[in-house]
């Protein structure tokens, strides 16, 4: 078997006809002095399988017991191009390798329920995009311009009526399965959504106990693959009629508990934003356009930070289906600029109700290239980036005293009676207030340092860097998609002259 991919066996047994979601089929790896016990499942026609995602080379015996009962051993070896499991690390991504992973998503939300022809569209629109992480669902949706009936479903129907989930539709999951092995050889992370709320066929009315044998048997077949991220839902705060908070609470345990290789876990709103500061939640995967809060939010949970859904690039009568590419350009250095992640959706209206954001097909927009674009100088960047601290306005906002040497002189009246004016706001009307006065700024140490102009049209800047150390000064027009050295050999506090238009970044990068 091969480090960092997924690794299969499969055993001849009993054909079961009655109940199969959740069989006594347990295997235990073991290599050295790390054991990984995980649980394997039936996959129709007297198949058993069990898969498990090795994290280290070298010799792994292995022992089945229950339904099936063998043993052996299989040596890992390092696998060329795999670099494990995305993990969070502080306020960013990497791989297990520590490969560092800059999410750049989509957002496609029945791609699974799609007839093939068109998912194979999809598939081969996705390999031409810029994207890195898909957003899916396991379970088909409802809503407007999104009313097809999928191949398949994941449950066998009951006599009378309803899902009987301890019957898993076999055919429903190979052909899942099928799409989410085609994705992976894109080197595209799955964002898989396990519930949501839009839908016609009671998928997200099942009982507490059917979601957890649900859960188990997916976490079963799905959790040994190495591009999977686990949300617990969208917009699971308009679930609630169904599920209470706790049952959500439980959902996430449950799902943490029985995950042995530990993916990423989050849980998206629509209004009401989950707790992610909840030990099990490893970034906040946010629906917002409050951007401006996103250093504030970082620092408060100490985990990345994904925008998730910012609206769409489209023109559906719907607000959120309706920014322009421009806009959606904007809303992504916004994020980036913050030190945090965005994810993409498009929603153009089409006389066949194929919409790219829930059932996929061919990418229409005037974003995604830009986006292809602002994704080469992340990946360019020396490290990650995280906000910028310490500034005018951070300051003024701050309760902790603040020390007064850090203003300039000529401006410390000045601040004062700002800083005392916003203290006398209400939080609420402060947070609001001050979102229109927000600077898009974020730094990788002392390394790089980005800014987003956004809608400004500045004609200098002056900028403060370290005096011991070069620099060179970029200016990237976002739309236009050109980057030009306004600037070398630079340090300390520098003024540069700028152009006087939107839609600009400057990055200064280190250079001795």
């Amino acid at each position: 078997m091969k480090r960092y991919e997924l690794f299969e066996l499969a055993f001849p047994g009993e054909a079961l006809t009655g109940n199969w979601a959740q069989i006594n089929l347990t295997a235990e790896f073991t290599c050295g002095d790390t054991v990984k016990t995980v649980k394997g499942f039936f996959d129709g026609e007297g198949r058993y399988i069990v898969r498990f995602l090795p994290e280290t080379a070298g010799e792994w015996h292995w022992k089945v017991t229950g339904a099936v009962n063998a043993e052996g051993t299989e040596i890992c070896e390092a696998a060329e191009n795999a670099h494990g499991l995305v993990k969070a690390v502080d306020t960013h991504f990497e791989y297990e390798d520590g490969t560092l992973f800059i999410p750049f998503g989509t957002t496609v939300y029945a791609l699974a329920h799609q007839d093939d022809a068109l998912v194979e569209q999809t598939l081969e629109s996705l390999k031409a995009a810029p994207f890195n992480k898909v957003r899916m669902c396991v379970f088909p949706k409802h809503y407007d311009y999104n009313h097809n009936e999928p191949p398949c479903y994941a449950f066998e129907k009951k006599a009378d009526s309803g899902w009987d989930v301890n019957r898993p539709c076999i055919a429903f999951w190979h052909r899942f399965e099928k799409i989410l092995k085609r994705i992976a050889e894109m080197d595209i992370q799955i964002d898989l959504i396990l519930f949501h709320p839009y839908d016609r066929w009671g998928f997200s009315e099942l009982a507490q106990r059917d979601n957890l044998i649900y859960l188990d048997y997916l976490l079963r077949r799905l959790s040994a693959f190495p591009n999977i991220w686990w949300s617990l839902a969208n917009e699971y705060d308009l679930n609630m009629t169904h599920k209470s908070l706790a049952d959500w609470e439980e959902i996430e345990e449950f799902v943490a508990a029985n995950d042995p290789f530990h993916h990423l876990l989050s849980n998206h709103n629509c209004m009401c934003f989950w707790n992610h500061t909840r030990k099990n939640i490893t970034h906040a995967s946010l629906q917002t356009k409050g951007l401006s809060e996103i250093p504030r939010w970082i620092r408060e949970y100490k985990k990345p930070v994904v925008i998730d859904e910012c609206c769409y690039e489209g023109n559906l009568p719907h607000f959120w289906g309706s920014i322009s590419g421009m806009e959606m350009v904007r809303r992504f250095w916004r994020c980036y600029a913050s030190g945090a992640y965005c994810t993409h959706g498009e929603t153009f209206l089409s006389d066949d109700e194929i919409l790219w954001w829930a059932r996929g097909g061919v990418l229409k927009g005037e974003s995604p290239k830009r986006i292809a674009f602002l994704r080469k100088i992340m990946e360019g960047l020396p490290g990650p980036l995280t906000p910028k601290e310490g500034g005018f306005l951070d300051l003024a906002r701050s309760d902790e005293p603040v020390d007064m040497e850090l203003i300039p002189q000529e401006m410390r009246s000045f601040f004062q009676a700002f800083s005392d004016s916003i203290h006398r706001m209400p939080e609420k009307d402060r947070t609001a207030h001050l979102g229109g006065e927000h600077a898009w700024e974020a730094r990788c140490g002392e390394e790089a340092y980005l800014t987003y102009f956004d809608l400004q049209c500045y004609g200098e800047q002056t900028v403060r860097l370290p005096a011991d150390k070069l620099y060179k000064a970029e200016l990237i027009d976002v739309w236009n998609m050109t980057r030009e050295v306004i600037a070398q050999n630079i340090s300390g506090e520098t003024k540069l002259t700028l152009p006087g238009r939107d839609n600009l970044a400057l990055l200064i990068t280190r250079i001795q």
